[in-house]
């Protein structure tokens, strides 16, 4: 009797197998997700004392994002701030919004950045699984315990980032490029094209270094669509390809008309690319060295505590080439991984928060080395000799797999610590900081971390930094080219939207805190995350900065009819201000005495010009004669050359001085009304803070 009814429920498992093997892998997958959340999650809740946290401050700049959204503020940092471009990817914040939105408020949020976190994960698995597929239904189950077993990706997966959200996105983009594969046969590609298309806007929005990613699947599509005609096989391309490359210039349309800069924020302040003084050499240099970071990051840190066992990733990820079926596939993965290893290489911060921007691409690796698993078992043989072959094969996979997760597991054990202490920094410093700062009820608070304070405090804000973003001050810009660039924007706002209180580490910022004085301080202990052992917190004094823009030495019945103030970004770029380049015009900041009271401050920022070289700019004249005045400190003797229009009209002598003075030079009268500015040192090195034309 129980034989039979054995041999029945053989038979219905056998015939049902297809459907109990989804759900199978679904639930598998699931209890792998969450036994890393949990394990994660728990150990963060332990030490923090069950408070929710994040194990980085960036984290919050997206719940910044997102709870401006959730109140009808998208694009925002700050509320009332206007539209900002700094942050990561534009997708997460509306995932997290719509948390905010039904009840995730505070801290909570971070457990609902955990759920997406969660679901993502579990897409990608689902995609995972069709990759893997043609080394036999069973292969898939090796995808969860490979993805999960290195614990710096299992970081950045539940750190509340957009890590795994962003392989939740690039899954639907791999479903379609499946899909468009499966319809070579019968011809019916426009759908599954335009699902394409759709997941790899999406994918470009989550992160733009996905553009390799859009790339590879979309040639790979129209490569595949060249049996039905070049012309099909082109449309496919396009299909798949253009949306996202129009979304990509609609950012960066909407980048220059909200901001004035067609780059994103966070481009211009991590990646060498902008950097204001970088030469080519120095721009190669610093990528080939964080390309070169990130491989022997991955292969001999994260991958392994010893050398060479981390090596083994990459080398089973090379396995599925030897597979006709996975060969595609597997070129098609390394493609993505090299290529985003290429493009994260060019973020200066790549080596920071635990590596986070190059885990996508260990994603990928780590799906590699599955298939190179999966490849080398593959096949049992129908003679002895094969199967003793496939035995051997399962031998060695073995050994290799035990070697790999005996010198990983420490590393994740340290993952594990680590989340949890960084977690517990976050919420020691950060948190309590914009606690406090909630109870003090200051007008605006100046950071420069701009996530958990400002998450925290619930407070109008300004990043110094440029993350977060206010109107079209460019910030990020300033701030790369100096911190007097930064304090000339905050000099430029309005009275009413200054800061009133600094929330900074110290050491980041050199003497910014002559604007303020001390109230306290939010310290941390055992750090291993924040970027100081103290927040600490001023209330701010911005008396020094010239609220009027003019000459102090101006004479009784002159007027000023032009002025640039050099080291002003805004108003460098309406006088269309050009600085020696590269490596040149460096930007710095004085606070000095008023040539005309040494009672009181003056600040000015400026640029340091370098004998010979010259700078230019546009500036008004005026037509019957006047003066040309310039704003400077030196403690030397020197001299500029003026040229109108390429016309030399003579030299400024400039006196030693170790105070603010403004030397000048008569204009005769038949200048341009508008006309192009150059000076020139003659006498060395020199540094302009201000130019005016006075009648």
């Amino acid at each position: 009797m129980w034989l039979e009814r054995a041999r029945h429920i053989e038979r219905v498992v056998v015939e049902h197998w297809p459907a109990i093997d989804r759900r199978l892998f679904v639930i598998y997958a699931t209890l792998a997700t969450a036994f890393i959340a949990t394990t994660f999650i728990g150990a963060m809740l332990e030490q923090t004392g069950g408070e929710w946290s994040a194990p980085l401050d960036d984290v919050f700049i997206h719940f910044d994002f997102a709870r401006s959204t959730a109140r009808g503020y998208p694009f925002q940092w700050s509320e009332g701030n206007g539209f900002s471009s700094g942050n990561t990817s534009i997708t997460y914040p509306f995932a997290l919004a719509f948390g905010y939105w039904i009840g995730f408020r505070k801290q909570l949020l971070m457990a609902w950045a955990v759920l997406v976190a969660c679901l993502s994960v579990l897409a990608f698995f689902g995609a995972a699984a069709r990759i893997v597929a043609p080394a036999g239904p069973w292969a898939k189950y090796l995808v969860p315990p490979a993805i999960l077993s290195v614990g710096a990706l299992d970081w950045s997966l539940m750190s509340g980032m957009e890590n795994a959200f962003h392989l939740g996105i690039w899954a639907a983009s791999a479903y379609a490029l499946e899909r468009l594969v499966a319809a070579v046969d019968d011809g019916r590609f426009l759908r599954p094209a335009i699902l394409l298309g759709a997941a790899n806007t999406l994918l470009v929005l989550t992160r733009p270094e996905s553009a390799v990613t859009v790339a590879a699947f979309s040639i790979v599509a129209a490569v595949f669509h060249r049996k039905l005609g070049v012309l099909r096989a082109f449309r496919t391309l396009v299909i798949g390809g253009l949306p996202a490359a129009v979304a990509l210039g609609l950012q960066s349309v909407a980048n220059k008309v909200f901001t004035g800069e067609w780059a994103q924020a966070g481009a211009i302040t991590k990646v060498a690319l902008y950097h204001p003084y970088f030469t080519a050499e120095d721009k190669w240099n610093d990528w080939t060295f964080h390309f070169k970071y990130v491989i022997f990051r991955m292969t001999e840190h994260h991958f392994s505590d010893a050398f060479p066992y981390g090596y083994i990733v990459p080398a089973m990820a090379l396995v599925p080439f030897a597979v006709k079926g996975l060969r595609w596939r597997a070129a098609l993965l390394w493609i993505q991984v090299l290529g985003w290893f290429a493009l994260v290489a060019l973020n200066g911060q790549v080596r920071w928060q635990n590596e986070r921007y190059a885990m996508s691409g260990v994603a990928w690796l780590l799906l590699l080395a599955a298939m190179g698993v999966a490849a080398l078992l593959k096949g049992f043989g129908e003679t002895v000799p094969a199967r003793i072959g496939w035995g051997a094969r399962l031998a060695v996979v073995g050994l290799v797999v035990s070697l790999f997760w005996h010198h990983q597991r420490p590393n994740f054990r340290d993952q594990v610590w680590f989340f949890a202490r960084a977690s517990r920094n976050i919420r020691d410093q950060h948190i309590l900081a914009g606690r406090f700062l909630r109870e003090l009820k200051p007008k605006r608070v100046l950071v420069g971390d701009a996530g958990a304070i400002v998450y925290a405090s619930d407070l109008p804000a300004l990043d110094i930094i440029g993350l977060g973003g206010y109107k079209d001050y460019p910030f990020a810009r300033a701030t790369k080219y100096g911190l007097g660039g930064a304090i000339e924007l905050i000099e430029r706002m309005p009275d009413a939207d200054r800061p009133d209180i600094l929330a900074i580490y110290p050491s980041w910022w050199g003497d910014l805190p002559l604007f303020g004085s001390y109230l306290t301080e939010s310290p941390v202990f055992g750090n291993v995350i924040c970027g100081g052992a103290s927040k600490v917190i001023y209330k701010a004094d911005w008396s020094p900065l010239d609220r009027t823009g003019l000459p102090r030495t101006i004479a009784e019945g002159e007027k000023v009819v032009g002025a640039v103030d050099v080291g002003d970004l805004m108003s460098e770029r309406e006088a269309r201000y050009v600085h020696p380049k590269p490596a040149g015009g460096y930007l710095t900041w004085r606070v000095l005495a008023s040539p005309t009271d040494a009672k009181r401050d003056l600040f000015d920022a400026g640029r340091i010009i370098a004998g010979g070289k010259s700078e230019e700019m546009d500036i008004a004249f005026p037509q019957q004669g006047g003066r040309l005045m310039l704003r400077t400190v030196t403690s030397r003797p020197t001299s500029v050359r003026v040229f109108v229009d390429g016309h030399p009209l003579g030299d400024v002598t400039i006196a030693e001085n170790p105070t603010w003075q403004e030397p000048s030079l008569e204009l005769p009268p038949g200048l341009p009304a508008n006309g192009r500015l150059r000076l020139e040192s003659t006498g060395g090195e020199w540094t302009n803070f201000h130019v005016w034309t006075v009648e």
